[in-house]
């Protein structure tokens, strides 16, 4: 399969490819990097993306930055950050690529544990995260492909940087998150949230 996977030089981004690059023919997309460039927040990037990049099997969005920080010192600008990249970004892929997927593709976006267990200064993961799941939920019983969403904890390559807003949290590696994005991608499921946790 033809499969374009949004923010490849990440770190889920990167096991995922070095899971389905033996199988399948992968287009790298990230912000500033890759085989393809988009700015998930701008419209006419993510049409210009699918325009260059032609009909694909499958899409994966690995990507979406939120804003960390206390509710009580949050503006509604920086809330917005979520709101315009990880969920509108991720809602942005499916309704402008829809029109650019063959016959029995799939969208896979992401989530977050933080959705069912949030962390201080994590309002606005937890929130977007939310949204994102109702939307693929909802999405599929009216889209003629599938749409899934992966949900990963904390990865174990980001303890070092993220691990103490993570107490207690059990973290899994990239290559056990990847799994779930395969299991996505090749199986027969819509509207699932795959849980790696």
């Amino acid at each position: 399969m033809k499969v374009m996977v949004i923010g490849a030089s990440g770190t889920i981004g990167r096991g995922i490819v070095e899971n389905l690059e033996k199988d399948h023919e992968i287009i790298r997309v990230g912000k500033t990097q890759g085989d393809l460039q988009v700015d998930l927040t701008d419209e006419a990037s993510v049409k210009q993306l699918f325009t260059q990049s032609g009909k694909v099997d499958a899409v994966i969005a690995a990507t979406g930055s939120v804003h960390f920080g206390p509710l009580a010192e949050m503006s509604s600008e920086q809330f917005n950050v979520g709101l315009q990249d990880k969920l509108m970004g991720q809602i942005r892929l499916v309704l402008i690529g829809k029109n650019y997927l063959h016959a029995g593709g799939s969208f896979t976006l992401t989530t977050g544990i933080l959705t069912q267990h949030p962390i201080r200064t994590g309002v606005n993961a937890t929130a977007v995260n939310a949204a994102i799941e109702g939307f693929v939920l909802a999405a599929a019983n009216e889209l003629d492909f599938r749409i899934n969403a992966v949900s990963p904890t904390v990865l174990t390559e980001a303890l070092d940087k993220y691990g103490s807003f993570f107490p207690g949290f059990e973290s899994a590696p990239a290559s056990r998150v990847a799994l779930a994005y395969r299991r996505s991608l090749e199986g027969i499921d819509t509207g699932k949230v795959y849980r790696v946790w």
